[in-house]
């Protein structure tokens, strides 16, 4: 979120709610036709929070409990299918017991909404915060947008419904915030008004549904050879046609409600020679430490990427072309060896630039550690002997860890 963004809702009213609660409110606001849904921290909030909704009658949705996540995104299927809005929400483990399903989801091209608070992968168990559950879902077929704060996660849930809605697009979204660090903590939230919210995400009527009987369609046939690679050719075109519909609708939400949302935000790249980037949460810490170091004299700026899926590659490489050397900092680990999930499709993306910086990749945070300002300043550090030098040490290197 922009510094001018902050100023403007330091003058309006604003409610206490942690980024849980957040996102209960957008639930609110869209109203679903079916939320099916099961309990898990640091997640158990928004569905709580929602189902009391439902409880008090403030909404009309229908909600579903069910005895596993394998079974709530299974229900949203047959729900998304039959041509009804449909939301879930989730986290690392039960995103994994879910994980063929959400497969099922994007094959069938189903435009579910599931918040997901991210938290780390078993085991040993951990129930903190790393990205290691949607980074290991990243080729799933879902479009993945990260939010840095509670405010970002309430705005991305609204405008992911319209995203998975849009004729050109038809891909289910998760909206992610990190757990415990955005979930529970409370902040001053600007909510928007009801009648605008639902004026913008308007109705949604599925094209082909189930309850069709005119005009009888089949959801989840047996797909072979005949048919199998065609259908997957066409969720690479989904993809695709979003990374190139999602700017508008943004620009749209944008000049509706007075935000600057984009698939990638920079923060003090225009002169910078050096910069890290990194999603969701660390990205407002990261702010306050290149404020701190601009005032010493030193160019430093941040890239925070908004969407992983679609990759936004030109975007990134247009935004990174100037600078002398990048550190791309990862909250997962991929164990290929070669880096985080993060680093290694910027790395990807850089290869085609005819300008490209050094990049080094670290990794942190991994089952909730926390990541202090002293270590992000470690990073900018090291970037500036990088610089220098022209010459990278250790290309993965390991952030808080006890060596």
């Amino acid at each position: 979120m922009k510094v001018q963004e902050k100023e403007k809702m330091a003058k309006k009213n604003l409610t206490a709610l942690t980024g849980d609660q957040a996102i209960t409110e957008a639930m609110r606001q869209i109203e679903p036709d079916v939320v099916a849904a099961y309990p898990i921290t640091p997640q158990t909030e928004i569905v709580m929070g929602f189902s009391q909704l439902v409880a008090d009658g403030k909404v009309k949705t229908e909600m579903i409990p069910v005895e596993s996540e394998h079974s709530a995104m299974s229900a949203c299927v047959g729900s998304s299918a039959s041509g009804a809005r449909t939301m879930t929400a989730t986290s690392a483990n039960g995103l994994a017991l879910m994980w063929e399903v959400v497969y099922i989801a994007a094959s069938l091209r189903l435009p579910i909404v599931m918040p997901v608070v991210n938290r780390a992968l078993s085991g040993p168990i951990n129930i903190h915060c790393d990205h290691s559950d949607t980074m290991g879902a990243r080729d799933s077929g879902w479009i993945q947008v990260y939010s840095e704060n509670g405010q970002e996660a309430y705005e991305n849930a609204i405008v992911a419904v319209r995203i998975a809605e849009h004729k050109n697009i038809m891909l289910p979204v998760m909206v992610c915030q990190d757990g415990f660090i955005t979930s529970h903590a409370v902040e001053g939230i600007d909510l928007f008004p009801d009648d605008k919210v639902k004026q913008f995400i308007g109705e949604y009527k599925r094209e082909h549904s189930l309850l069709d009987v005119e005009n009888p369609v089949t959801y989840g046939p047996l797909d072979l050879q005949d048919f199998y690679f065609e259908h997957k050719r066409q969720q690479v075109e989904a993809m695709g046609n979003a990374l190139n519909t999602i700017p508008e609708i943004l620009d749209e939400f944008n000049k509706t409600f007075g935000r600057s949302h984009d698939l990638v935000e920079g923060y003090r790249l225009d002169d910078a020679e050096t910069a890290i980037v990194v999603l969701s949460s660390t990205a407002g810490t990261t702010r306050v430490v290149v404020d701190e170091l601009r005032k010493e004299g030193m160019k430093v700026g941040l890239l925070k990427p908004r969407f992983f899926r679609p990759f936004p590659k030109e975007r990134i490489m247009k935004s990174l072309s100037n600078l002398k050397a990048v550190a791309i900092l990862d909250r997962s680990e991929s164990f290929s060896t070669l880096g985080g999930p993060l680093f290694n499709e910027i790395k990807s993306a850089l290869y085609e630039s005819d300008r490209r910086p050094l990049a080094v990749n670290y990794v942190f945070g991994l089952g909730g550690r926390d990541i202090f300002p002293a270590d992000i300043k470690k990073v900018y550090k090291e970037l500036e002997e990088i610089k220098k030098t022209r010459k990278i040490r250790s290309l993965i290197s390991y952030l808080g860890v006890r060596e």
